[in-house]
């Protein structure tokens, strides 16, 4: 038996407000555009950049926080899977989508407003605060599926304490 790993971890900015939808049982689920750069010089010493963008998908209570407390232009740690799928669009083509499946995310602005002057701060100066949340913090039972939205999931969603640790 062969073993195999897919773990994603990402730092960037949040592209546009993310959308919070819900699945026809109720489950939340929320989609963002998340921006990671980089930077390098080329062999004239002209300074390169080339930037990726990635749709980051998160479901439940995670999704829940998410539609909360990350804005446009908000800066993010997300760990999760690279989860693909094939549709077809409304032309009749098949489209490939790659999408990362969050599984926890941080919020790494400091306190303040986001570009569209909402806040979003937390409040950090109670040490019982905490600005981690993972899919983990929350009970349910199952896996998340990759087609059947409405399958594996209990109406429970209990928040728990998560470390504050940033995981890398």
């Amino acid at each position: 038996m062969s073993r195999t790993l897919n773990k994603v971890m990402l730092i960037g900015n949040v592209g546009k407000k993310p959308v919070l939808k819900h699945t026809p049982s109720g489950i939340p689920v929320i989609s963002l555009r998340l921006a990671t750069s980089e930077t390098w010089k080329d062999r004239n010493g002209a300074i390169q950049e080339h930037t990726d963008w990635h749709t980051v998908i998160a479901w439940r209570g995670l999704a829940e926080v998410i539609n909360k407390l990350v804005y446009k232009g908000s800066r993010i740690y997300v760990e999760g899977r690279i989860q693909t799928r094939s549709f077809e669009d409304k032309s009749l083509n098949k489209r490939l989508a790659i999408e990362i499946l969050a599984s926890n995310m941080l919020l790494l602005d400091k306190k303040g407003r986001d570009s569209d002057g909402n806040d979003n701060s937390l409040d950090l100066s109670d040490d019982s605060s905490d600005d981690s949340f993972s899919d983990n913090d929350f009970d349910y039972s199952g896996n998340i599926p990759d087609d059947d939205f409405e399958g594996g999931f209990s109406d429970k969603s209990i928040y728990k304490n998560s470390s504050k640790d940033i995981p890398f």
